[in-house]
């Protein structure tokens, strides 16, 4: 079972966008031999790992009466329902129906069960329809594979709905008011023009009169999974490894709450590997959370429908073209009658 078909682009385009990966929870939430309820595109679902690290992920509910799977018992490679002893398999299977030895629910594939993959020490998963249950290919942002840098993943929960995170990503021009007293965000013009730049992955957002000063730019990349990437110019005083990158992604937990993942990062090998993370451990961390922090309290203490009563200008090309991206691509995985646009924001 997948996303029925019956669902509109407004339950979508609030929950999070269909036939494509999302990154879920970090790696470290689900130890080996453990399982772990988590909330995601405002569905239920069951992290399973084995003893051997190998992980799975399940809808929460037991097929026999509808049972949250997560309230059961971790049997090593499988997984038994508190209320009946129903044990489900990792590729949702059910293996055994305790009550009723040969029932016909047994050897049948009851329960959903996700795509998962892990990446920069983050748990993705594969979330599909009823005409799209298998992966499109997930091609994952360099940072978190080339073995020439060193990203180290920070993951917060906040309370606003998942596009207005994105947003915040794609508004290049926040950092110059909001970020202002940062240690990173404090030089460059607070006037700027802006500029959308095509690209095969997605499209830069990014400032045309100003370079490498402050946070520039922008790249929204669509590459099975959405993420962005940009950078911030930083001081020698922060050790080897150039510019440092930020690569983050944001999942819909429900229509008020998401996942941000920002995976911080340096092209560093060796002692000036060792050297940057020493740094950042030490000093630099604290620095960005407060950072974070900010982005956090500003959104959480924005309005439900701040999208419906705007006045929008040249700063916000980016994200007006986001918001026409994502609510094209509710509109299209919607049922052929629920097809009607979700909103009226611009």
């Amino acid at each position: 079972m997948t996303l029925s078909t019956s669902a509109t682009a407004e339950h979508i385009h609030a929950n999070g966008l269909r036939n494509q990966w999302h990154a879920v929870v970090p790696s470290r939430f689900v130890a080996p031999g453990a399982m772990r309820k988590v909330t995601a595109l405002g569905e239920q679902w069951l992290l399973f790992r084995r003893s051997d690290g190998r992980l799975s992920m399940l809808a929460d509910r037991c097929p026999h009466r509808g049972a949250p799977l997560s309230l059961g018992k971790h049997l090593g490679d499988r997984v038994a329902c508190w209320y009946h002893g129903v044990e489900v398999e990792t590729d949702g299977t059910v293996s055994s129906v305790p009550g009723l030895p040969g029932c016909n629910l047994e050897g049948k594939r009851l329960v959903t069960s996700l795509p998962v993959r892990e990446a920069g020490g983050a748990i993705l998963a594969y979330f599909g329809d009823d005409e799209h249950p298998d992966p499109v290919e997930l091609k994952l942002p360099d940072p978190l594979t080339d073995p020439g840098t060193e990203a180290i993943l920070c993951y917060a929960e906040w309370n606003v709905p998942w596009r207005y995170a994105v947003e915040n990503l794609l508004d290049p021009m926040h950092g110059a008011f909001l970020h202002h007293e940062s240690h990173t965000m404090f030089e460059g013009d607070t006037t700027a023009k802006f500029r959308i730049r095509e690209t095969d992955r997605g499209y830069f957002f990014e400032k045309t009169d100003q370079r490498d000063v402050n946070f520039d730019w922008v790249e929204l990349c669509r590459t099975g999974v959405d993420w962005v990437d940009l950078s911030i110019p930083y001081p020698p005083s922060a050790g080897p490894g150039g510019a440092f990158g930020i690569v983050g992604m944001v999942c819909p937990v429900d229509e008020s709450r998401c996942g941000v993942f920002f995976w911080r990062y340096r092209r560093v090998q060796g002692w000036q590997r060792d050297t940057w993370r020493f740094l950042y451990k030490t000093l630099i961390e604290k620095r960005h959370w407060e950072v974070l922090e900010q982005d956090r309290v500003m959104l959480e203490s924005m309005p439900a429908d701040a999208d419906q009563q705007e006045n929008l200008y040249q700063h916000d090309l980016g994200v007006v073209r986001l918001r026409r991206l994502y609510r094209a691509q509710a509109e299209a995985q919607a049922a052929p009658g629920e097809r009607h646009r979700p909103g009226r924001g611009r």
